[in-house]
């Protein structure tokens, strides 16, 4: 089918969204600047932060609190005056290395350099400090957004669920999304790439091939089904009465506490239904809005919806599993031991939708390729 992301419906006719979806373009393409500007500020403000913390201040958020106030970072616990004066240094040179990269400033090796720190700055932020909190907030918004208005049952309130320590690791991971994007921005400015698309004016490249595309997106679509199947097998199980992975006594416990056994059964269906969403990316339904979809049956699928959200949860998934491996326990695998595979997970859907979006993108406004 074509290689398009335009949408044109029956007799030709226009709607008044494509003047809002022209403005929407407009004010995102300008992330290559103002994706720089925001990772200098973001690591200026947390700096300063950070330089509170050493001084003394209040508001740690790594020292050890209470088990229901803590998070699961691998900076936590740990002691204001030794982590904090690294994490103002290592902001202080976000500032520097922000302006240079803003500035496309630095050749061979201090270009190296400046890669090389924004990469790692936004890998640490958004998946190696973080824990699984970013995934609990996707796999239970719906029900955030209902205790919102009518309450928290039982003794909790929304404070026992966002505290300080989970609301900081939250800041971490913008500030790990704002480097990425940064990064890559100059990466590409100085690459001769088209800072938009990536493109080379050398030529199309090897991705550009379509059956080379959609072959290795079915490859990490089915290694992310794969990965899923221990976690879902287990919580089912669970439910059923079967302590797959647990012992008996774990399982007498959960049995005994109101809703635990199908809350695990619930977000055992939710990872099912995942997985079987992850096949849009290489299915012609994800491309064309499918007949169950009545609505717009027929008609062309921006490739944004499906990249923004695959995207979310794929960077989602990584530090949750990550965290697991921490915590991993051989005579109780099955409660964190599938959880491990997320990363994986994680991996395999982020790989699958930038497959999907090189296979779908259609030609650059910017340079004109495609």
């Amino acid at each position: 089918m074509p290689n398009t992301v335009t949408e044109t419906p029956p007799g030709g006719e226009t709607f008044p969204q494509a003047g809002l979806d022209r403005h929407r373009r407009r004010r995102w393409s300008g992330w290559p600047v103002w994706s720089g500007c925001l990772a200098v500020v973001w690591s200026a403000l947390y700096g300063a932060a950070a330089l509170y913390w050493a001084l003394g201040g209040d508001g740690y958020p790594f020292e050890r609190v209470h088990e229901d106030r803590s998070s699961g970072s691998i900076l936590e616990p740990s002691r204001a005056e030794l982590v904090a004066p690294v994490l103002a240094l290592f902001c202080a040179l976000g500032v520097v290395a922000g302006v240079l990269m803003l500035k496309n400033l630095g050749t061979g090796r201090v270009r190296k350099a400046l890669l090389v720190y924004g990469w790692a700055a936004g890998i640490a932020l958004a998946l190696l400090i973080n824990d699984y909190s970013l995934l609990g907030l996707l796999a239970f918004s719906p029900a955030l957004l209902v205790f919102a208005f009518t309450g928290v049952p039982g003794p909790q309130d929304m404070g026992d669920i966002l505290y300080w320590h989970r609301g900081n690791l939250m800041i971490l991971f913008v500030g790990g999304l704002l480097w990425v994007a940064a990064t890559l921005a100059y990466q590409r400015r100085t690459n001769g790439q088209c800072v938009y698309c990536g493109r080379s004016p050398h030529g199309p490249g090897r991705w550009a091939d379509g059956i080379r595309l959609r072959t290795w997106g079915r490859r990490t679509v089915w290694l992310a089904v794969l990965s899923t199947l221990p976690y879902d097998i287990t919580r089912i199980a669970w439910y059923f009465g079967w302590p797959l992975g647990i012992t008996d006594e774990f399982l007498k416990e959960m049995q005994d506490t109101p809703g635990m056994l199908e809350m695990g059964l619930a977000l055992g269906v939710v990872s099912t239904l995942g997985s079987l969403l992850m096949h849009g990316l290489i299915a012609r339904w994800g491309e064309v809005w499918p007949r169950w979809v009545w609505w717009k049956k027929g008609r062309t699928i921006h490739p944004a919806t499906a990249v923004v959200p695959a995207g979310i949860v794929a960077v989602a998934l990584v530090p949750g599993g990550l965290m697991a491996v921490r915590g991993f326990e051989l005579t109780s695998w099955g409660i964190t031991g599938p959880a491990i595979l997320w990363a994986v997970w994680g991996v395999a859907l982020g790989a699958a939708t930038y497959l999907y979006y090189l296979r779908r993108r259609g030609v650059c406004r910017s340079c004109g390729q495609g």
